[in-house]
């Protein structure tokens, strides 16, 4: 039996190789690590941490004795010697053109019969990449013999997380800040030294510690002294730097100044000062990171302002740290008028940012979310990529699951982003990748460029709150570093050093996890609708009819007869026209308009005929039927690698997948329902509104019976049978009995309930006088994600009861016992022959 792990060391675990792998190669005879240099005893350095990391790693991948030698140790063929290559008084080897030119660049060099293995590091932060590079290949039994090398593509490889000083984190779904507790920096900081572990160890080099909605208390001289320095310098030995959001509003809400105005000579003075402060503290900060006039928030146009005048009122003061401002391009009106049909949230970043391409300092950076609207299941890439050539950018990806699952359900995003960064936004009619424009030698020449991601990680011992997701923080690291990487071999990297390298765990978990994001957008929102989650509440569930009807601007403007945005600059909002020539044309016309995006760029009638040859609505139907199928395949192959992983991860895994497969048929449903009842337009293949296992509670029927039970509305229709559930009276328990009209045979039991977070009902199921089992409403002590109070689409969910002897008459009996305003909800029962899904 495995021992059971519960995550924290993620794919650095540095699980001993197997000794079916342990060739030659792969388990090189090294006994001692030397590090030349003289940062080597620099317990700060990243020097001092590549050399400990290593006699780490390779002591226990394969399980001997390896030391810390000096410099003055002899170097043989059992040694591995590191350092930057100015320590090598010989580069015998390196080619005249190596990585080893450019910043944070490493070279490889395994022993030979007579000759020390080398790593060799442009700089300090370069050895410590390619001490991970070594360790990766060889914890995955894959170290080659041959020399080799890397650099980074971009400069900029970051991550931003939403931490608030309360210890909460927005749109975090595994566990409290590992920064905040109370208002302050946390006492104990252990998990951050980790952070930066598996941060550097994937090649990422900064982070901004605190949320974009910023509380401006961060920035006092007591929480730098006390506790941002302290962030910093358990960091910086991992080649990680820090950065600060900020609260544009900070010099009135903290500096007590009447005015924030850019232009105002006391605001100034009063960034100029705070800017000071924090380097005196912390000396290498990266800069700033800014989220202004979005969202309500004030900004430089609260004061008639420009946004550049806003930004360079940071970056002057910056400048002779060599600090960056970085500024979100996430500006828009929340409160559009849908009845205007020229007005699209999608346009806002080119019409706020791309006219002021001159007018920024040359420290400022734009951060511009990788689609024009915000982390959806898929969107086009923004335009404003392509449309900024002096100003600089960096890409903003989300590794935290706001829009797609919460890290509740397991997708790999990793073939997203590859799309979009290996899209072709043909600059001048010349081949213009976005991974290319986001390289210092790419079109624009941006010498500061690259990426920043959402991760929000958390005290979990998951980190990201399911064992799975952290596939997704793996991926965007390394394709940082080399954005041409495929996302099927880096989860195969992922795989081998965080589960197993047994071949059929890698191919088990790589085929289920590559499946996971076209079934999400199966079941959720496709064609280019959007993710169809509920965009007033929690983001989580489904909830079609929250995109339209409101200022946010994510509409589908879905009516009777037909749905989707016209984007076009013919008839529409002009949005396709922001593009440049050749990519506009490709989406101004229907005909060439790819199928999944085509209810991005047009409005067609439900009956448009696509390029499948199926109509709009039937392939709605469809695609959330064979996405919700496919989930439901995941706990099967998970299953089968029992007793390949241990028993605690695969528990966890075990239990967030067959969760996931009950809630992607509540996905399936109310989105079908919905668009069913507003089009009237029935499903070719008759399974739409049409169950055939299925007792819906709240439909009058001789064989359902309700006692202490009473019908409710359902806070949105679509998301319970016939629009209604049932539930207890308040503090009373109740009881459903209902006799089954079956023929005698073997069944699962699914029963469809809502779990809400003001309470945790009690159930129990039994047929006739036996208990089958007892279940408790109390998914919100165990998943992360953002619950409902409301029996909606949020709060769906299902439970299985396999392998039940059932015959007909037989009485089904279902007891609930409220717990506060949770007064046991139920949706349904389903009786399924084995084998069928609902």
């Amino acid at each position: 039996m495995l021992p059971d792990e519960d995550g924290v060391a993620a794919w650095l675990r540095y699980a001993a190789l197997p000794e079916s792998q342990r060739t030659a190669t792969n388990s090189p005879a090294i006994d001692t690590v030397i590090v030349l240099g003289d940062e080597a005893s620099d317990a700060s350095s990243p020097l001092s941490v590549a050399g400990r990391e290593l006699v780490d790693g390779i002591s226990k991948i394969l399980g001997r004795s390896v030391s810390l030698g000096s410099s003055s140790s002899q170097h043989t063929s059992s040694t591995l010697v590191v350092g930057v290559r100015d320590a090598f008084t010989l580069l015998e080897g390196v080619p005249s053109s190596s990585p080893l030119d450019h910043t944070d660049g490493y070279w490889i060099d395994p022993a030979s019969s007579s000759s020390p293995s080398r790593i060799i590091g442009h700089d300090a932060r370069g050895v410590l990449y390619g001490a991970f590079a070594y360790l990766s290949k060889l914890a995955q039994g894959r170290l080659s013999s041959e020399a080799w090398g890397s650099s980074p593509r971009a400069p900029i490889r970051w991550i931003n997380q939403w931490d608030n000083m309360d210890g909460t984190i927005e749109r975090g779904y595994g566990g409290r800040s590992l920064f905040f507790e109370g208002g302050a920096i946390r006492e104990d900081l252990a998990r951050v030294k980790e952070y930066a572990r598996l941060m550097a160890s994937v090649g990422l080099n900064g982070i901004v510690i605190n949320n974009v909605n910023a509380n401006a208390s961060l920035l006092s001289e007591e929480s730098l002294a006390n506790g941002v320095k302290r962030v910093a310098d358990i960091m910086r030995p991992y080649g990680v730097r820090i950065g600060l959001a900020l609260n544009f509003d900070a010099p009135r809400t903290l500096g007590g100044l009447e005015t924030s105005d850019p232009l105002d000579e006391n605001v100034v003075a009063w960034w100029t000062e705070k800017t000071h402060l924090i380097y005196k503290y912390v000396p290498d900060m990266l800069g700033y990171t800014i989220k202004a006039n979005s969202e309500g928030q004030p900004g430089p146009l609260s004061y008639g302002r420009t946004l550049a005048e806003g930004a360079n009122l940071f970056a002057k003061p910056l400048s002779q740290y060599g600090g960056f401002v970085f500024y979100r391009a996430f500006v828009y009106d929340h409160h559009l008028r849908e009845d205007n049909p020229k007005n699209d949230r999608a346009n806002a970043a080119v019409d706020f940012f791309a006219h002021l391409d001159d007018a920024f300092d040359d420290n400022v950076v734009v951060q511009v979310k990788f689609g024009p609207i915000d982390f959806q299941v898929r969107e086009p890439v923004s335009p404003l990529l392509a449309r900024l050539r002096k100003t600089k950018a960096v890409i903003e990806f989300m590794v935290a699951q706001e829009y797609m699952g919460q890290q509740t359900h397991a997708v790999y995003l990793a073939p997203q982003w590859q799309e979009v960064l290996a899209f072709d936004m043909r600059v001048d009619g010349k081949p213009s990748l976005v991974r290319d424009i986001l390289s210092p030698s790419g079109p624009f020449g941006w010498p500061t460029t690259g990426y920043t991601a959402v991760v929000n990680v958390g005290r979990d011992t998951t980190w990201l709150g399911h064992h799975l997701a952290m596939a997704n923080l793996y991926a965007y690291g390394r394709l940082t570093w080399a954005p041409e990487s495929d996302a099927r071999v880096l989860l195969d990297e992922w795989t081998r050093l965080t589960w197993s390298t047994d071949p059929e765990v890698v191919e088990t978990l790589g085929n289920l996890l590559m499946d996971t994001w076209p079934a999400y957008e199966g079941h959720s929102g496709n064609l280019g609708i959007q993710t169809l989650c509920d965009i007033l509440y929690t983001h989580y569930g489904p909830s079609p009819a929250s995109q339209d009807g409101n200022g946010w601007g994510q509409w589908t403007r879905a009516n009777a007869k037909s749905l989707g945005m016209d984007r076009t600059v013919a008839t529409g909002t002009g949005f396709a026209g922001q593009y440049h020539p050749e990519v506009a044309s490709v989406y101004e016309k229907i005909e060439t308009t790819p199928d999944n995006l085509l209810l991005w760029f047009h409005h067609v009638p439900y009956t448009h005929v696509l390029k499948s040859g199926k109509t709009v609505i039937q392939h709605f139907y469809d695609a959330h039927y064979e996405g919700a199928a496919m989930v439901q395949t995941f706990s099967q192959r998970w299953a089968s690698l029992r007793g390949k992983i241990d028993d605690a991860r695969w528990e966890h895994v075990a239990f967030k997948l067959a969760y996931q497969a009950g809630h992607a048929l509540v996905w399936r449903d109310s989105v079908c329902r919905f668009y069913h009842s507003l089009s009237g337009i029935d499903d070719d293949k008759k399974r739409v509104g049409h169950y055939a296992h299925r007792y819906a509670l709240a439909a009058p029927s001789p064989n359902v019976v309700l006692d202490g039970y009473t019908p409710v509305d359902a806070r949105l229709p679509e998301s319970a049978s016939n629009g209604k559930a049932v539930q207890t009276e308040e503090e009373k328990s109740g009881k459903v009995t209902i006799t089954l009209d079956v023929d005698s045979a073997v069944y699962d039991i699914a029963v469809n309930y809502f779990d809400t977070s003001v309470g945790r009902a009690s159930y129990s199921l039994a047929v006739n006088d036996s208990t089958v089992g007892t279940w408790q409403g109390n998914l919100q002590d165990r998943l992360g994600h953002d619950f409902s109070e409301y029996i909606d689409g949020h709060s769906a969910t299902r439970i299985y009861f396999r392998g039940v002897a059932l015959k007909g008459g037989d009485v089904l009996i279902i007891e609930g016992q409220p717990d506060g305003k949770e007064r046991a909800p139920l949706d349904y029962v389903s009786i399924l022959p084995e084998g069928v899904v609902d």
